[in-house]
């Protein structure tokens, strides 16, 4: 018996634009996962959709659905994980968004504050206060709300209803009855005050203004889209600070050596890396010796000797030798965009309790438009005038409008992602830092997790009748003449003993670096060596039977130990 075939799927990624809240993100996702074949994930907080298509589909039919729906649709316009420049770090200055809100947010701040003291504490409110209040309170509900009341519109004419829809419905009606108010009721009459009290007591509303209400509430939602979206921006630049790990330009050898940018870099290129240089990308040492600083990718502070045949990964630093590198991977395929796109799928994924997020703000907005439909009609029924049902019903509005359901659960996965990213922790989904709250051990395998990752001179043993002073100044001479990230580490170390600046220490004749293996010089006269066994075996440097157990004890230890001689 033979069963059907599971069609192929294509894995498609649109950046939406448009969308100010999770209600947003669940039509689009609605909308999309009604076409045959395609599963659609949208994401509020990194405003992307992952959409898993039938292999061959159109992206323009996808983008198409999601336009009818209000929002806008776009192909990424860089593939995750390019090593191109990814973003400016400036901050504000590159999202105009970002920038209109923040203008938004001082102005309505300015002009909320003294609408809100003026409402709330009697001893301010002079004669005419309430004209005061609607002079400053207008700009705030007209022009710092706007975003709000553009959003509902544009939701409106397409048959939706999201959480902008409750803030502009629930401030635009504050405002209204407050005209309503001052204008046909009694409220703009001269000396009307506003009592501070507890105690609940029906009236008809004329005589009451919601000033401080609507523009309080602009206020303070302002500022969550503000700091909401600087927290998305600052989480985005842990995929920044990663790609920036990668080099800009590389050495390519092409009838001689041209320097490219390194979208120029093929598959099967040779280029060279010179020491304290960043490998342009994943490949295999052709030709030279070096010590690879890997500690951008495993977390390991000690370089590791690598020569030909080796492979080494783009990111990475040779510290002490020339190398050739042969080009395997580039672009998106290296292990460094690899890592990049981790933390993307990471922040682009939906943890269960988003998903239970997202799904009650799918109907929360229609919900509280109906309890106040209700309200009103109960208000009506029981005999209350159309003024005392209008204010219930207004309250109610106004009350679920600051909504953060649909945002803090996204919002706190993109930054956590984020943020571990930054400090060197990849969490490989959402649905991972989620569990993470049943953890109750960690285990750590790599030096330089739990380490400064910076190597430093721990112990000195020297052989009976040699003088550990004299000993110091010679070797640390010899390893400042290297780059190597440990011999770097002898000669501070050294130097420090002595007490004396790196500067100060002797200088060295006939330097020699053997790759893999140490160095040599001559210093004030006396021939010197430090490095590994095989060094002092091809200079015939019988072992020392202490040395050798001292070397064993100290590298159970975790320790990396030079001989010297």
């Amino acid at each position: 018996m033979s069963g059907q075939a599971t069609p192929e799927l294509a894995q498609i990624e649109l950046e939406i634009g448009g969308m100010t809240c999770a209600s947003c993100a669940a039509t689009v996702e609605r909308k999309l996962n009604k076409l045959d074949g395609v599963e659609a994930a949208v994401n509020y907080a990194t405003e992307k959709a992952r959409v898993q298509a039938p292999l061959g589909i159109d992206p323009a039919v996808l983008i198409a659905e999601v336009e009818k729906t209000g929002y806008t649709a776009t192909l990424p316009r860089q593939a995750p994980g390019a090593t191109a420049a990814a973003g400016d770090e400036s901050g504000e200055t590159a999202d105009p968004e970002l920038v209109s809100l923040r203008q938004r947010l001082i102005g309505s701040i300015w002009l909320s504050v003294p609408v809100i003291l003026m409402a709330m504490i009697p001893a301010l409110q002079f004669p005419y206060w309430q004209w005061l209040s609607l002079t400053l309170a207008s700009p705030v509900i007209v022009w710092a709300a706007w975003p709000f009341h553009r959003a509902a519109w544009i939701n409106l004419k397409h048959g939706n209803a999201t959480m902008d829809t409750l803030v502009s419905v629930g401030t635009g009606a504050a405002y209204l009855w407050s005209l309503y108010a001052l204008f046909f009721g009694h409220a703009g009459e001269p000396g009307m005050t506003h009592g501070f009290d507890f105690s609940l007591q029906p009236s008809d509303g004329a005589g009451n203004i919601y000033l401080e209400v609507a523009a309080g509430v602009t206020m303070f939602l302002l500022a969550g889209r503000y700091f909401e979206k600087r927290s998305k921006r600052q989480a985005g630049a842990a995929l920044r600070a990663l790609l920036q790990l990668g080099a800009k330009e590389v050495s390519v050898l092409r009838g001689g050596e041209v320097r490219l940018p390194i979208e120029e870099l093929m598959v099967g290129d040779e280029f060279v890396v010179r020491p304290g240089e960043k490998i342009a990308t994943d490949g295999v040492i052709v030709d030279g010796h070096s010590a690879i600083d890997a500690s951008m990718l495993t977390g390991e502070s000690v370089p590791v000797e690598a020569g030909p045949g080796e492979s080494v990964a783009g990111g990475t630093v040779s510290t002490s030798g020339r190398l050739v590198v042969r080009a395997t991977r580039v672009g998106s395929d290296t292990q460094l965009a690899q890592m990049a796109k981790m933390v993307e799928d990471a922040q682009s994924g939906k943890a269960e309790v988003q998903r239970l997020a997202d799904r009650v703000s799918g109907v929360f907005v229609p919900i509280v438009i109906a309890i106040a439909i209700v309200t009103f009609a109960a208000w009506m029924l029981t005999g209350n005038s159309f003024a005392t049902a209008m204010t219930a019903a207004v309250a109610v509005l106004i009350i679920a409008c600051p909504c953060a359901l649909g945002l803090a659960t996204p919002t706190a996965l993109l930054v956590g992602t984020g943020r571990g990213a930054q400090l060197g922790v990849l969490i490989k989904g959402p649905e991972i830092l989620e569990s993470t709250r049943r953890v109750d051990m960690i285990v750590l395998d790599k030096t330089g997790t739990v380490t400064t990752g910076k190597m430093t001179l721990t112990d000195v043993i020297v052989a009976e009748g040699t003088d550990r002073a004299q000993l110091l100044r010679l070797v640390g001479a010899v390893e400042q003449a290297s780059e190597h990230p440990i011999a770097q580490a002898i000669a501070r170390g050294a130097a420090g003993e002595l007490g004396i600046p790196t500067s100060e220490l002797p200088a060295v004749e006939s330097f020699t670096n053997t790759a893999g293996k140490g160095v040599t010089g001559v210093v004030e006269g006396t021939a010197v060596l430090v490095g590994r066994q095989s060094l002092l075996d091809d200079w015939s440097v019988a072992e020392h039977p202490g040395m050798q157990r001292a070397k064993a004890e100290l590298e159970q230890a975790g320790r990396t130990a030079v001989f010297a001689a």
